[in-house]
């Protein structure tokens, strides 16, 4: 998947092996719902060319990755780093209620799960043991941005640069996907996808300096 300008000056040497593994797999295709799939649930036009391949990656990251995906990122996160178990495990159960996420909950909850298992060896953590304990017994379903939440904060991996991977990643399987299934040339519709995933840098930067405000409001 193309690079954009604003990872550029990120190598996949500059990420480690379990953060390159988590991020492939929590946003490889099996992750996402289909496109048909997506494009319902969200009420946008079926992808049948460049057009609405277009309108699709920017109906998909202003309904879903900005509004919701990312700050469940940013919000699990939070919740890790301060130990907050009975605040994942409310995050959790409020993301089920969430009808937006109503047709993307079964593709989510059985990578977030195989991935929450993945951290079993982290056993001198008690959130992440407590948390998979709660998902194993039917208390909780591992929503995979909710795991990418606390997987960032268990390898302490800077928070703007997760939640820009996430973004970008999302977005690119979506577009692989469409480019494959119209059988597009990826180099031409590329400058959709760069389109596409610019502006979250500013959505990013927004959602972060947000929480910072909470947090000092708090303090304060």
């Amino acid at each position: 998947m193309p690079q954009t300008a604003f990872l550029a000056d990120m190598s996949a040497s500059d990420l480690s092996g379990d953060v390159c593994e988590l991020l492939d797999q929590l946003n490889s295709p099996e992750a996402l719902p289909t496109l048909s799939l997506a494009t319902a649930a969200l009420s946008l036009e079926t992808v049948s060319d460049q057009a609405t391949l277009r309108r699709f990656l920017v109906g998909y990251r202003e309904h879903a990755l900005v509004p919701v995906e990312l700050p469940v990122i940013l919000r699990a996160h939070g919740h890790a780093v301060r130990n907050e178990l009975r605040e994942l495990l409310a995050l959790d159960h409020e993301l089920a209620r969430d009808a937006r996420l109503r047709e993307f909950r079964v593709a989510s909850a059985v990578v977030g799960r195989r991935q929450l298992a993945k951290l079993r060896p982290l056993r001198d953590q008690r959130l992440v043991q407590r948390y998979l304990h709660a998902v194993e017994a039917g208390q909780a379903h591992g929503w995979h941005t909710l795991v990418l939440g606390v997987f960032f904060a268990q390898y302490s991996f800077p928070l703007r640069q997760g939640l820009l991977l996430h973004g970008q990643r999302t977005l690119g399987g979506f577009f692989d996907a469409a480019v494959g299934t119209l059988r597009l040339s990826a180099a031409t519709a590329a400058p959709l996808l760069a389109d596409a995933v610019q502006p979250l840098v500013p959505a990013v930067n927004q959602l972060l300096a947000g929480s910072l405000s909470e947090e000092l409001s708090v303090v304060r």
